[in-house]
C-alpha cells in the first residue's frame, strides 16, 4: 500500500516539474553573448573607438591640406592713398618639411616703399622654403600626423579591451544565473521528494504503520527545504536581473526577460579540459595581447615625442627661395630669368636650451616608465594566464571526481530508500543521505560552473574573449 501510494505521488511530482520544463524557452550561453556583444551599450561604445581613430589620423593630415592666405594693407590720408599693398597665393606643406609657394602680389601708392614697387601687372612669386636646421627630420606636423597613426592601430586594441571587459562580466554574470538556476532545480526537486514522503508518512500513520512522531520530523524536513528554496528563489531573481542588465535593443533601450527565460540545464552543458590550441597558441596571443599592444603603442608615441624634442637642440635655420616674374599678356611667366628672384636666410638658437633639454630628459624618463610597466605588464599576463589554464585544468578533474561521489551517494540513498520501505531504515536515516545528496547536486554545478568560469577567465587574460 505505502509502495503504491508513494510510487503515484512521485509520477505525480514528476509530471508537474516536466510540464514547467516543456514550457521553458532556453536562453543558451552562446547565443547570451552574441547579444551582449552585438547591442550592448558598452559594445556600441567599443566600435566607436575605430571611428575616432579615423577622425584623429583626419584632422592630423590637415596639418599637410594647401592653404590659401590673402593680406592686403592701405593706407590713405587727406585724400591721398600713401599705399596699397596686397598679396595673396598658395601655401602648399609637404611630408618632408618643404613648404611650396606661389604668390601674386600688386602695390601702389604716392608714398609706396621703393623694395614694394610692382609695375601695374603685378608680381608674380614660385619658390620654396626649406628647414636645414630645426624641423628637416621631422616637425610637428609630422610627428602628430604619425602619432595619430598610431593611435588609430591602438584603437583596435582598446576596442578589443573594453570587449574583452564587457563580456568578461557578462559571460560570470550568465554562469552564476546557470548556478542559482541549477540549483534552485535541486531544491525544488528536494521539496517535492519531501513532501510526498511527508504525505506517505501520514497515510502510513494513519494506517498503523508508521508511528505519529515520523509525522513531525517528516514536516520539519518539508520546513526546512521550504527554506532553502526561498534562499534559492531570491537568489536566482536576482541573478536574473543581472543577466537582464546585459540585454539591449540597438544599444539604447534595456530589455527585460520573459519570466520564462531560463538558462542552460546542467545535464546539457559539458564539462571542458583546457583547449591545446590555446596551449599551443598561448605564447602568441599573450604577444598580441591588445594590452600589450597598447604598451608598444604608448612607446612608439613617446619615441616620437622623443624624436622631435631632440629636434628642437637644433638651431632653426630656415632658408627661402622665391622666383619672380612680372606677368605678360596674363602669362605670370612668359619673361622668366633666372635673375629675377629674392631669397633670405633665418637664423635663430636659444644660448643655455635648458627648456629643450629639460624636455627631452623628461621624455626619455617616460619611455623608460613605460618600458618598466609593459615588462611587468607582460610577466603579470603570462602568470596570470598560466594561473587560469591551472584552474581550467583542475576543475576539469575536480568534475569528474566529484561526479563519482554523488553517483555513490545516490546509490547510498536508492539503497537507503530501499531499507525504508522494508521497514529496516529510519527517517533519520533516509533524510541524512538525501541531505548529503542535495548538498553534493548543489556543489557538483558550482564545480561546474567554476569550470567555465575558468575557461571565460583563460581566454580573457590571452585577449581573445570577444572573439567568442
Amino acid at each position: 500500500m505505502k509502495r503504491i501510494l508513494l510510487f503515484l505521488l512521485l509520477a505525480s511530482a514528476y509530471a508537474s516539474v516536466q510540464a514547467q520544463e516543456d514550457s521553458v524557452q532556453v536562453l543558451t550561453f552562446e547565443r547570451f553573448m552574441e547579444l551582449v556583444q552585438s547591442d550592448h551599450p558598452v559594445a556600441r561604445q567599443a566600435e566607436l573607438q575605430l571611428g575616432m581613430g579615423e577622425s584623429s589620423v583626419l584632422a592630423a593630415r590637415g596639418g599637410f591640406d594647401p592653404k590659401g592666405v590673402l593680406d592686403i594693407s592701405q593706407k590713405y590720408d587727406d585724400g591721398t592713398q600713401y599705399y596699397s599693398l596686397a598679396k595673396g597665393g598658395l601655401k602648399i606643406p609637404t611630408w618632408f618639411g618643404v613648404e611650396l609657394q606661389t604668390m601674386y602680389e600688386q602695390n601702389q601708392g604716392t608714398y609706396l616703399n621703393p623694395e614694394n614697387l610692382t609695375t601695374g601687372r603685378g608680381l608674380w612669386l614660385a619658390g620654396v622654403s626649406v628647414p636645414i636646421g630645426k624641423g628637416l627630420f621631422i616637425d610637428e606636423r609630422r610627428a602628430m600626423l604619425r602619432q595619430a597613426q598610431i593611435y588609430q592601430q591602438s584603437t583596435l586594441a582598446e576596442r578589443q579591451l573594453i570587449l574583452n571587459d564587457l563580456l568578461l562580466d557578462a559571460g560570470k554574470a550568465y554562469w552564476d544565473w546557470f548556478k542559482a538556476y541549477n540549483a534552485l532545480l535541486v531544491y525544488q526537486d528536494a521539496l517535492d521528494l519531501a513532501v510526498v514522503r511527508f504525505e506517505a508518512v501520514k497515510q502510513a500513520a494513519f494506517l498503523g504503520d508508521r508511528p505519529f512522531i515520523d509525522t513531525l520530523e517528516a514536516g520539519i524536513q518539508v520546513q526546512t527545504r521550504q527554506m532553502n528554496l526561498g534562499r534559492a528563489e531570491l537568489d536566482f531573481i536576482n541573478q536574473s536581473g543581472l543577466v537582464s542588465v546585459y540585454l539591449w535593443e540597438d544599444g539604447l533601450v534595456p530589455l527585460e526577460m520573459a519570466q520564462n527565460t531560463r538558462p542552460l540545464f546542467f545535464d546539457s552543458v559539458a564539462n571542458q579540459g583546457v583547449d591545446p590550441l590555446l596551449l599551443m597558441q598561448r605564447d602568441s596571443l599573450l604577444n598580441q595581447h591588445p594590452a600589450i599592444q597598447q604598451g608598444r603603442f604608448k612607446l612608439d608615441r613617446l619615441d616620437i615625442d622623443r624624436r622631435l624634442k631632440a629636434e628642437q637642440l637644433k638651431p632653426q635655420l630656415d632658408l627661402n627661395y622665391n622666383a619672380i616674374n612680372t606677368p605678360i599678356a596674363g602669362d605670370p611667366w612668359a619673361d622668366y630669368s633666372i635673375n629675377n628672384y629674392k631669397w633670405g636666410l633665418n637664423f635663430s638658437m636659444p644660448i643655455f636650451l635648458r627648456k629643450e633639454r629639460g624636455a627631452l630628459q623628461f621624455t626619455r624618463f617616460k619611455i623608460e616608465e613605460a618600458q618598466y610597466d609593459l615588462s611587468n605588464k607582460t610577466a603579470m599576463l603570462a602568470y596570470k594566464a598560466q594561473a587560469y589554464l591551472n584552474v581550467w585544468d583542475t576543475s576539469r578533474d575536480l568534475f569528474v571526481l566529484y561526479s563519482r561521489t554523488v553517483r555513490d551517494l545516490g546509490s547510498l540513498l536508492d539503497g537507503e530508500r530501499q531499507l525504508f520501505s522494508g521497514g529496516e531504515s529510519s527517517l533519520f536515516m533516509i533524510n541524512a543521505r538525501e541531505s548529503s545528496f542535495i548538498s553534493a547536486r548543489v556543489q557538483l554545478v558550482e564545480l561546474l560552473v567554476e569550470n567555465q568560469k575558468a575557461n571565460l577567465s583563460a581566454r580573457y587574460i590571452l585577449g581573445i574573449l570577444g572573439n567568442l
